[in-house]
């Protein structure tokens, strides 16, 4: 699929609508924090938002596909108003499980969902996918994996250029850069330097400043332990392997962006070659957090996959 580009007009994100909250308890007991937006009987979508960032990073999708649909959205484990599970509480296979427990709290015993994912969000996806594959057609009608990446996750990532043959220290900086400053706290002093940081990392060049804003605010507001405990998980996890996709049956949409430093448009190609039933692949101008930056595009691959599936659910119904 040819790159679709989009006009970006400067705005800050709108507030979220009104919802309804509820505590899903995890598998290990663990607090999360879900919101439904829209009404109660809407076509379902479930949104996963990325490390260090909160269900306020689906701002735009939220405002606009709530008003037709029903919008569910989580706060990761140690993120957001979710709870900060103990020790040891943060691991690929509680990921699966806590997207696992949502679905089961918020749909309804016999109704599928379109699932979207952004950078970690993607990663749960994946990972529910490959631990419960005898759910992915029970709960999922279609999948959209947003900026993210099945695995080298230090690898890829384009912080520094270096020559090739430099390409291991890079690694080995990224590794120790993640395991400390990933899961320590950052003063207020500190913080004024930390944040140009973030926002190179999360947004391209050119990007609506408030879309760095929110997700430098999102970063600050995430505790540490969930900070350094989901960027460790993900490093030991998936730092030289990538995930199984098999499991990944249902029609999948693939969105990526040109300069995303974080899990490069490359990612996003191999899941294209490797998921085993990709709809498309788009490829956006910007940075890491598309669903801010070129939230218009975003919507609009969301809300058109989402009348696909359902349309070929009504034709499916009136065959029969």
């Amino acid at each position: 699929m040819s790159a679709r580009r989009s006009t970006r007009v400067f705005q800050r994100p709108p507030a979220l609508p009104p919802s309804r909250a509820l505590t899903v308890r995890a598998v290990d007991g663990t607090p999360l924090h879900a919101e439904v937006f829209g009404p109660p009987d809407g076509y379902p979508i479930v949104l996963t938002h990325g490390i260090t960032c909160a269900v306020r990073a689906w701002a735009y999708q939220i405002a606009e596909l709530a008003g037709e649909y029903r919008v569910i959205a989580f706060d990761h484990r140690g993120h957001g108003r979710s709870g900060v599970p103990r020790c040891r509480g943060f691991s690929l296979k509680l990921l699966a499980a806590d997207l696992n427990s949502v679905l089961e709290a918020t749909l309804a015993p016999h109704e599928r969902a379109v699932l979207a994912g952004h950078s970690m969000g993607g990663i749960a996806i994946a990972a529910w996918s490959a631990r419960y594959r005898h759910k992915v057609t029970r709960r999922a009608d279609a999948v959209a994996l947003i900026n993210t990446a099945t695995g080298d996750l230090v690898r890829e990532v384009k912080l520094l250029s270096l020559p090739a043959v430099l390409a291991p220290a890079r690694v080995l900086a990224g590794r120790g850069l993640i395991s400390t400053f990933g899961g320590l706290p950052i003063p207020n002093v500190a913080w004024a330097a930390s944040r140009p940081l973030v926002a190179m990392l999360a947004v391209g060049r050119g990007a609506d400043p408030s879309a760095a804003a929110l997700i430098a605010e999102l970063f600050a507001q995430t505790p540490p332990a969930g900070r350094g405990g989901c960027a460790k998980m993900l490093v030991a996890a998936l730092g030289s392997r990538h995930l199984d996709l098999a499991g990944l049956t249902v029609p999948t949409l693939v969105i990526g962006s040109e300069d995303d430093r974080l899990t490069p448009i490359g990612q996003s190609r191999r899941i294209a070659r490797t998921a085993p039933n990709v709809v498309g692949l788009v490829e956006l101008p910007g940075g890491h957090c598309s669903m801010l930056e070129q939230h218009r595009a975003v919507n609009r691959e969301l809300r058109a996959l989402v009348e696909t599936v359902t349309h070929d659910a009504r034709v499916a119904r009136i065959s029969s």
